[in-house]
């Protein structure tokens, strides 16, 4: 397994990566998350998750982003978006990639991952909590916010 950037030779297979149909409300289509990663490019940091030839899922990581309406906000860290491909679920490439997000946290020197879901059955919490992530309290947008010591 490998991350590779998106780029002019790959972004339209990236464009066809669907999450299966009950998934679709938990998380953008990765088109969305791209036109972010133009808009927000001092945060986003979008890959593109590989087995072999074969691309298996899209990562987003947002990084040093300020967290809070105060000058002094947190600059936060950590996984913005997740689309595992239908077939290609169950099989580790969700733990790569947020390993590989937490990896590349650390190496910018950064101590705590973070991560946000949607609180509902059939959803990811399972697969966080799994993880190491715990729930902060916090909510963004209805989901909920958790954190991973690192």
């Amino acid at each position: 397994m490998r991350l590779e950037a998106v780029t002019p030779k790959n972004y339209e297979a990236a464009l066809e990566l669907s999450v299966r149909p009950d998934q679709d409300d938990l998380v953008a289509p990765v088109v969305k998350s791209l036109a972010e990663a133009y808009i927000f490019p001092e945060y986003a940091w979008p890959r593109l998750i590989y087995d072999g030839d074969r691309l298996v899922g899209f990562l987003m990581a947002f990084l040093d982003i300020p967290w809070g309406s105060e000058p002094e906000a947190d600059l936060r860290s950590g996984l913005w978006r997740l689309n595992i491909a239908a077939d290609a679920q169950g099989k580790g490439y969700g733990r790569f990639a947020v390993e590989a997000v937490c990896a590349e946290i650390r190496a910018r020197g950064g101590t705590q991952a973070y991560v946000t879901w949607e609180p509902r059955a059939g959803g990811p919490e399972e697969f966080y909590l799994k993880l190491g992530f715990r729930p902060t309290g916090e909510e963004s947008g209805g989901q909920t916010v958790g954190v991973l010591d690192l």
